[in-house]
Order: C-alpha cells, then sequence, then structure tokens
C-alpha cells in the first residue's frame, strides 16, 4: 500500500488544500456528552468541529444527529485543528487521566501560541494545575472546566465551572455562557472560577455536596419508610410537597419521580433494587482533600462512608442475625414529625453547603487561588444536579457580604438554622432510639454543636497527646504566667508532683 493510501486511510488528504478555518471552537469525544454540547453550541449559533479517535462514530453522528446543523467533522488531529478559527478553542471531553494528557500530547504539535486547550472531564484538581503550568511555559492557554447536569444539561443548559489560564476565558466567555443553564434571573450558570485548577476543584466540592444531599434524602425516605411505616407510593407525594417549599430541587424532584415509577407488577421498583451504591471517586476526593486541608467536611465524608457500608452486602446480612437493636415503633402526630423532618433536612443541607464553602475557602489560602464565591453559587443555580431555590440564597449571601467567613453568619441562613433546630433535633433523637442509621442527619447536627462551642473537650486530649507523645500544648490567655506564658509551646514531666509547674518546659 502507498504512503498515500495509508494517509488516506488516517484521514489525511493528502495533495488537498488546507481546510478552510470555519469552526469556533472544536470539540473531542463523541460519547452522548460531547455529542450534546456539540448540538448545543450548534443551536446556539456557533460552528462546532466533531472529532473522535474512532473516527467511524465522527461520519455517524454527522449523517444523524448533527445533520443539517452548523457542525464539521474531522478525521484527523491535523484536519481538526486546521478547521479552527484562531485562536483555536478545543474541548476534550474524554476520560480523566492519561487520555487527557495523550490527546494534549498529539494537539501541541498542530497549535500556535495562544490557543485554548479546555479539559471538560472529572479531572482531579492538581492534574489540571499541572497542565495549566506545563502548558503555560509553551504559550497555550489551560482550562480546567466542570461541567455538571448529565447528558441533558449537556443538551440543554449544564452548569460549566471554568478555571485555569485567566487569559483564556475572554475567548471562551461567550461560547460557554451561551451554552450554559441559565438562573432564574436569566443569569448565565457560568462564570470564571480562579486560577490553576480551580475550576475541577469547585467541580469536586460540588459532587461531594451532591453525595451528601443524596445521602440526607436516602435518610429521610428510610426514616419514613421504617420510623413511620410509611408505603413507598405516600413516601413520593411527601417528597412531591417538598419540592414546592424550601427543599424545591432537582433531587428532590427526581426522588419523588423514581418513588412514584412502578414495575409491571404494579409494585415500586425502587424497592427491588439492591442496596449497595456505587461511586466514582469525586465524592472521596472531596473528603480527602478536606482531611489534608484540616476542614471539618464531616456531612460528605459520612456520605462517602455510607456508600461503602452499602458495599458491603454480605457482612451486613450476618450482622442482621447476629446483632440486635431497638425496633421501630412510632407514636405521635405523624403529619407533625414529618414537618420536623424536612425542618431536619433542610437544616443539614445547609450545613452541608456551609462545610463546602468553608473548603472552598480554606483551598483558595492553600493554593493562592482568588476564588469568585458568589459566581460560584450561582454557577449551582441551574443545569447542575444540585440545582435548588436554596442557591439563590447562598448567591445573594455572598453578593452581598464577599467575605462572609462562614454560611452560617448570613442573616437569611441564620434565621433559618434556628428555626430548623426544635425539628432537627427531635428527628435525630428518634431515629437513635428507633435504631435507624442516619449518619448524614446526625453529622449536621455534631458539626454545628461542635461549631458554636467555644470551648471543646481539645484541651484533655491535647494534654494527653503531651503525656505519651511530649506533643506539647499552649496555654489559655486568661491563665498565661511566667512558667506558662501565653503562645508559647509548652510540655509537661505528666508523671512528676501534680501541679509541679517548675516541672514544666516551654520551647521559644
Amino acid at each position: 500500500m502507498s504512503n498515500q493510501a495509508v494517509a488516506r486511510l488516517a484521514g489525511i488528504n493528502v495533495g488537498s488544500p488546507a481546510p478552510h478555518p470555519s469552526a469556533d471552537f472544536g470539540l473531542i469525544g463523541l460519547a452522548v456528552m460531547g455529542q450534546n454540547l456539540i448540538l448545543n453550541g450548534a443551536d446556539k449559533g456557533f460552528t462546532v468541529c466533531a472529532y473522535n479517535r474512532t473516527t467511524s462514530k465522527v461520519d455517524r453522528f454527522l449523517d444523524n444527529e448533527a445533520k443539517g446543523k452548523s457542525i464539521v467533522g474531522a478525521h484527523s488531529v491535523e484536519e481538526f485543528c486546521a478547521k479552527l478559527k484562531k485562536p483555536r478553542r478545543i474541548m476534550l471531553l474524554v476520560m480523566a487521566g492519561k487520555p487527557v494528557d495523550d490527546f494534549i500530547d498529539a494537539l501541541l504539535p498542530h497549535l500556535e501560541k495562544g490557543d485554548i486547550i479546555i479539559d471538560g472531564g472529572n479531572s482531579h484538581f492538581p492534574d489540571s494545575n499541572r497542565r495549566t503550568k506545563a502548558l503555560a511555559e509553551k504559550g497555550i492557554s489551560f482550562v480546567g472546566s466542570g461541567v455538571s447536569g448529565g447528558e441533558e444539561g449537556a443538551r440543554y443548559g449544564p452548569s460549566l465551572m471554568p478555571g485555569g489560564n485567566e487569559a483564556a476565558w475572554p475567548h471562551i466567555k461567550d461560547i460557554f455562557q451561551s451554552i450554559a443553564a441559565k438562573s432564574d434571573d436569566g443569569e448565565p450558570c457560568c462564570d470564571w472560577v480562579g486560577d490553576e485548577g480551580a475550576g475541577h476543584f469547585i467541580k469536586m466540592v460540588h459532587n461531594g455536596i451532591e453525595y451528601g444531599d443524596m445521602q440526607l434524602i436516602c435518610e429521610a425516605y428510610d426514616i419514613m419508610k421504617r420510623g413511620l411505616g410509611m408505603p413507598v407510593s405516600e413516601i413520593a407525594e411527601v417528597f412531591a410537597q417538598w419540592n414546592n417549599g424550601v427543599l424545591d430541587s432537582f433531587l428532590i424532584e427526581i426522588t419523588r419521580d423514581v418513588l412514584r415509577y412502578n414495575d409491571d407488577d404494579g409494585t415500586p421498583l425502587v424497592e427491588k433494587i439492591l442496596d449497595q451504591a456505587g461511586q466514582k471517586g469525586t465524592g472521596k476526593w472531596t473528603a480527602i482533600n478536606s482531611l489534608d486541608l484540616g476542614m471539618p467536611v464531616t456531612l460528605i465524608g459520612e456520605a462517602v462512608f455510607a456508600r461503602c457500608l452499602s458495599a458491603i452486602k454480605p457482612d451486613r446480612i450476618r450482622a442482621s442475625k447476629l446483632l440486635g437493636g431497638p425496633t421501630p415503633k412510632f407514636t405521635g402526630d405523624k403529619q407533625a414529625f414529618i414537618k420536623d423532618l424536612e425542618q431536619a433536612l433542610y437544616a443539614s443541607k445547609i450545613i452541608s453547603y456551609a462545610q463546602g464553602f468553608m473548603l472552598i475557602q480554606e483551598a483558595a489560602k492553600e493554593y493562592g487561588w482568588k476564588l469568585n464565591k458568589p459566581s460560584i453559587a450561582l454557577m449551582w443555580r441551574g443545569g447542575c444536579i444540585i440545582r435548588s431555590v436554596f442557591l439563590k440564597d447562598i448567591t445573594n449571601a455572598y453578593r452581598t457580604n464577599p467575605n462572609l467567613e462562614n454560611l452560617l453568619f448570613d442573616g437569611f441562613f441564620n434565621k433559618a438554622i434556628h428555626n430548623a433546630q426544635d425539628g432537627w433535633r427531635n428527628v435525630v433523637s428518634k431515629v437513635a432510639l428507633w435504631g435507624i442509621p442516619a449518619p448524614a442527619f446526625s453529622t449536621a447536627l455534631s458539626f454545628y454543636d461542635g461549631y458554636r462551642t467555644e470551648s471543646l473537650p481539645a484541651n484533655l486530649l491535647q494534654a494527653q497527646r503531651d503525656y505519651f507523645g511530649a506533643h506539647t500544648f499552649r496555654i489559655k490567655p486568661e491563665y498565661a504566667n511566667n512558667n506558662f506564658p501565653e503562645g508559647k509551646d509548652i510540655h509537661v514531666n505528666w508523671t512528676g508532683r501534680g501541679g509541679n509547674v517548675s516541672a514544666s518546659t516551654y520551647i521559644a
């Protein structure tokens, strides 16, 4: 076979003039998300170039879904780059990890300074940190963008969370904000997040909060099912009512639909699904990062562990036959308890988001990022999985005070958490007595009580650490003196005479 024939099979048009740049942006990766984003872009008036490593997918897409739209295809990386207007704007929607790096390496020989590569996959933010720096050295702008909303969001308007090399933003802003979802105020659910891997970091936190929201909803379902003895059809109607109030959200809405769905025999399909939850790791990333930064993002951590607990089904089956506990028995006003449960869910969601933004604030300090908190809340108001009416209040809180230290200090949320407290405490105490696990509800309340406590028992913990490992402690300002100076790391010989200050030493 001749070299020209080989080249033609590879998708290179040998001897043909270079294609005229016609596409406003290009997208690599024609799985459903990629196809839907391309169709979304074409609907908004952009010409999009589509490419996939398996080029037959390009032809099928052009002949079917993309037919008659402002979409062009390419059969090689070289042809793909040649069809893009400058600066070239290239979005990758491929598997995270090595595939992203492989495509970047394949693109680089065909790019020029000022071109832009956008990773729209679920990449871990340290990878985006690395890529931003490495590509900047070559004159290429890298953007790591969170994309949320699933297939429908990609088609009709996702939440987009771009971060990276800010020089790219003016060149992609119009495209991104055009294809993004719009809030109920008509604002695009997309804005520049921050530096380096900030976009993927925010998507990671988004996914962690999603884990927390889903776990809270599942606990509410279990409490109504086992604690109140309600049939699934009745529980579905409770979620339908909740979706008209403060809990109005995509996840509450789909929970209502899931619970209403019956199998062919007329029974709820959800009751036939094996109780082993899967996970792809993004919630775990959030929990690990919170530990790395020393932030108590307890609710997301419990949501991850709840999925892990669900996965050990054989152990749970055996334990159910060996380990005893109470049998739930509800007495009282059922409707009043359901109202308390609604408040418990609302308060726990407030805690989850407060913790998420605490992590975001700490990341900004740790990594030297300038993060746009009001815009982050806005980005989550539409298109994404955690979209809810609730996020409008978070947007307002950070717009009113961009330096808000904690969401719980905002007047609206401070009032809401106080109003919800009685119901919240009633629910958590009842489920403990009933023996129904509610780790997310419980940890949310424990965090709240810990956060509002001026003096925690960590003083004893520090004394224990100093006793067995000479880890030192610091003295409270009101008890400082010459033997125990304020702000100094002190070690005491705890096996000496009680109260013998001469046995103490401090490190200057």
